[in-house]
Parts: structure tokens; sequence; C-alpha cells
């Protein structure tokens, strides 16, 4: 049999008292510290956008200064300032720095494995500033694109395609594949393979080819022209020719070529004997 009696008294939690002078304390401090955040971010871009163009001035006003250097040390400089500016965010918001920097240490193989490619591309940029390869304005083919060299900054290359196409490619795929230069040196020669059919003269061709070139003044004298008939095919004969012309000339001398020997194909053929 249970024992009678009152039953025990139960215990009621009392609400907390909310502190609301304080919340709204507290309030005020995280919403200043985040509107100075802003303000420092707003300006700090408009500051790291000023300097890049400052610098790039007072660089290209020194008539020994290469551009592609001014180029990269103008957006170092732009970089530069943005991690300071990323520094100064991070202690108005109230972290401090000396935790950031024992955070980022102790996970520094995590960050290094995710930032590999953008620490390759810095390390990349750095290369191509030393050995120079190539410099603005020079035509290029590296990574399967072609183009004009536009800029190089910290991570990418910017090159301009024939039909003037913007292309950007990483700084660590320039340096780690093949680059041909078609600008590096002051000539270049121009070789043009024309394949005349059977039934065509190919001595008139060959004679309508050399006349052009003794005549076109982007043909350089020396080494001279060539015109020699390179090998026999089902087809026909090739006429191989070569002339050598400044490198800025070289591709309207060779479509001209083209564009003459085309018509020399079309006077001089003949129907085949019956």
């Amino acid at each position: 049999m249970l024992s009678g009696g009152p039953p025990a008294p139960r215990h009621r939690r009392l609400p907390l008292p909310i502190d609301l002078n304080g919340l709204g304390n507290l309030f005020i401090l995280y919403g200043i510290n985040c509107l100075g955040a802003l303000v420092i971010t707003l300006i700090g871009w408009w500051a790291a956008g000023m300097l890049e163009r400052l610098t790039a001035r007072t660089l290209t006003a020194t008539s020994r200064m290469d551009p592609i250097v001014t180029a990269f040390l103008s957006s170092l400089v732009r970089y530069g300032v943005l991690v300071l500016v990323f520094v100064l965010i991070l202690q108005v918001i109230g972290i401090q720095a000396t935790s950031l920097v024992a955070v980022l240490g102790a996970a520094s193989l995590a960050i290094g494995l995710a930032l590999q490619g953008t620490l390759s591309n810095m390390a990349a940029g750095v290369m191509l500033l030393l050995f120079r390869p190539f410099q603005l304005g020079d035509s290029i083919e590296v990574a399967g694109k072609a183009g004009t060299v536009k800029n190089l900054n910290l991570f990418m290359t910017e090159l301009a395609s024939g039909d003037n196409v913007q292309v950007l490619i990483p700084n660590g795929q320039v340096w780690g594949s093949p680059i041909t230069n078609v600008s590096a040196y002051p000539t270049r020669s121009v070789n043009v393979k024309v394949p005349v059919p059977y039934g065509g003269n190919a001595e008139a061709v060959s004679g309508a080819i050399r006349d052009f070139l003794s005549r076109d003044g982007r043909v350089l004298p020396l080494p001279a022209a060539s015109i020699v008939l390179s090998g026999f095919t089902d087809k026909g004969v090739d006429v191989a020719v070569q002339a050598w012309a400044k490198a800025g000339d070289a591709d309207g001398l060779k479509a001209e070529i083209v564009r003459r020997a085309s018509a020399a194909l079309a006077d001089a053929t003949v129907a085949p004997a019956s």
C-alpha cells in the first residue's frame, strides 16, 4: 500500500531576464563595425585601382621600363593594397590578426592544397616576368591558343585573338606549355605550296609567282626567294614557294602569294591532249 501524503512541490524555472539595453548596445556596436568595414572596403577598392593606375603612369614615364614589366608591377601593387585592406577589415569587425595567423598556420596544409593552382599561377607569373619569353604586342601561340599579347598580370596572360576576342590563360598553363613567338625575330620565312594539276602549266604558274615576288617590296632580297617543283602527287605536281619578309609583313605576303597563285593556275590551266 502506497503511503499517502501531499505531493512534492515542483520547482518552476523562472524565465531569464533579457537585457534589452545590452542587446541593443551589442547590435549597435556590431552594426557600426560592419558599416565601417563596408566603408573601408569601398575606399580600399578605389585606392587599389587608383594606385594601380598611378604606378602604371609612373613606370610608363620611364622609357627604359618594359611595358610587360609595367603591367605586372601595377597588378602587384593592386593586389598588395587589397590584402592590406582585407587585414584592416578583419581588425574592424573584431577578428584579431594574431588569431587569424594562428588559425592559418594550423590549417596551412589544407589551404596550400586548396590554393595550389592560384599559387602556381603567381609563381609562373614571376617566372614569365623574369625570363620574358614574349612582350606586349607579340603574336604567340601557347596552350592551344593564338593571339597578340595584351597584358600579363599576377594570375593571367591576356591575348587578343585574330578576330579581336579576349583570351585569358592562367599563367601556370602559359609557363608549362611550349610557346611559339612569331614576333621574336625581325624576319620570317613565308612558305606556300601550290598544287598544279596534271594538264596545267607548272612553268607558267612558277613564272607568274616569280614575277610577282621580284616586284613586291615586302620580299627581302636576302635570302633570295626560291620556287621549285617539290614533288609529284596523284593529282599533279607541287610548286614550293619560299620568300623572306619582315615579321609584320609575312602574313600579308603569304595571302597575296596564294591569291596570285590561284589566278595563275586559272590562267595557265590547259585542256589535256586528246
